[in-house]
Parts: structure tokens; sequence; C-alpha cells
């Protein structure tokens, strides 16, 4: 069974078709990137996989639990590391890791046992008292998948996990997802590409709200005649750009 299935998935707005008859399939233990320029559709399917947004029309399936039909199912299989860093900056990083399990109906004892566990596998247990504010962005974006994490989800939906982080932080939070490879379901949302190249089991690139193309880097290197991924990428969402 597919993490994520989708068939049909549309949404509009108004006039404006965002997500045009998605049909995708995502296996589990899947690091997948989806890709695409400002306005392509990506967030609009993130938001309808995370039963933010319902669908004008078709449907998603989430390990075989329906988005539309069985929308709290759902919720209790995926969570979502959001592009803004969400931790509670007065908060210690345990504070903030246990909030989340508590939150998540986890009982004060063993919400304390998996911060503790969740704080060892991220780095993070050497800063376990200091307040979230005073981490540095690296640590505090690795704080936030680690919330995303500590509730054990099946899917979980990266946005932007190393947006404006330095090199050597970013490198640090690739290690920490390429272990989690074949561990969980990833759906990783990027502008770097490299980043997308790096990490990814395959990638899908929307284009105006329709998916323009699917498969690893290689092949779609392969599939636009290009020699780098960033061409190849450029191929697919404005031809116009390498005539």
């Amino acid at each position: 069974m597919p993490a994520i299935r989708t068939s049909g998935l549309t949404k509009q707005f108004k006039k404006r078709t965002a997500v045009d008859s998605l049909d995708l399939s995502i296996e589990q233990g899947e690091l997948f990137a989806l890709l695409g320029l400002n306005g392509a559709g990506k967030t609009t399917t993130i938001r309808m996989l995370c039963c933010v947004l319902p669908p004008t029309s078709g449907d998603a399936t989430l390990l075989g639990n329906s988005i539309i039909t069985q929308p709290t199912a759902v919720k209790q299989k995926i969570n979502v590391s959001p592009q803004e860093t969400a931790v509670a900056p007065n908060l210690s990083v345990q504070e903030n890791l246990e909030l989340i399990a508590r939150i998540y109906g986890i009982d004060k004892s063993e919400a304390r046992t998996k911060a503790n566990e969740t704080m060892r596998a991220f780095g993070l247990f050497d800063r376990s008292k200091d307040k979230a504010k005073i981490l540095s962005g690296g640590m505090q974006r690795r704080l936030s998948i680690a919330m995303g994490l500590i509730t054990e989800p099946e899917i979980i939906f990266l946005d932007e996990p190393t947006l404006g982080l330095d090199v050597v932080s970013r490198r640090e939070l690739w290690k920490i997802m390429s272990g989690l490879k074949g561990k969980i379901t990833m759906v990783l949302t990027t502008h770097y590409l490299e980043e997308a190249e790096a990490l990814s089991d395959r990638i899908g690139i929307m284009h105006e709200g329709r998916l323009r193309a699917l498969g690893t880097a290689e092949q779609l290197k392969q599939e636009t005649g290009r020699t780098s991924f960033e061409d190849a990428f450029l191929a697919l969402t404005e031809p116009e750009a390498l005539l």
C-alpha cells in the first residue's frame, strides 16, 4: 500500500485552478521531493494532503485513509514541519518537545522519555535546558523537525526545512533527513534544487497546477537531455529559458 495516493486531486479558487487533476503515488519510507516555481501548486497540494484545505474534486488516501471521509485518521498518522520555525521561543528545548507530545495525548512520564530520546537522536540533549530563542537558526530548525517527529508519525511533510541556514547547518540537517529514509515517509518541498537532488528517492515537478514530470534526478536529466538537474528543472518549468 502506498503511503500517499492521489486520484484526480483538484483545487479551484474561483476561476483559478491551483491543482489540476493530480495523480500521484508515493511509497512508504520514500523521501519524495515536490518541486515547482512559486504558484505551481505545491503548497495547495500539501494543504489538501494535510486535511487543512478541502479539494474541489478528486481524493487522496494516506496509508489507506481518505482525506475527505477519514480526515481524523489521516491527521493521526502525519505531522508537519512548517517553513516558519514552529518553536515556542520562551520554552526550553525539552519543554517544546514535551509540549507537543502532551498535545498529542502522550502522558507526562512518556512525554519526558520521548523528549530525551528525540533530543539524543537530533543532537539536542546538551541544549535541553536552553530556551529556544537563544538557539542558532540551524538548531531551531533541528528542534522544529524534532517536534514534528516526537509523535512518531508515519508521514511527515517538510516545508523548506533548510531555508536560510548556512552551509554547515544545512548539511547537518541533510544527515538527519538521510538517516530517516526508509523509516518514515517524507515529503520535502524546497527551492534548493541541489538539496532535492542529493536527498530524494524521487522528485515530482509541478507546473501550473499539473504534475509536469516524475522520476529520479538522473531520470529527469535524461528526459530533458540536460547534464545538470538545475537545467533539467528549468527545461520542465520554463522551456523558453534555455532556448
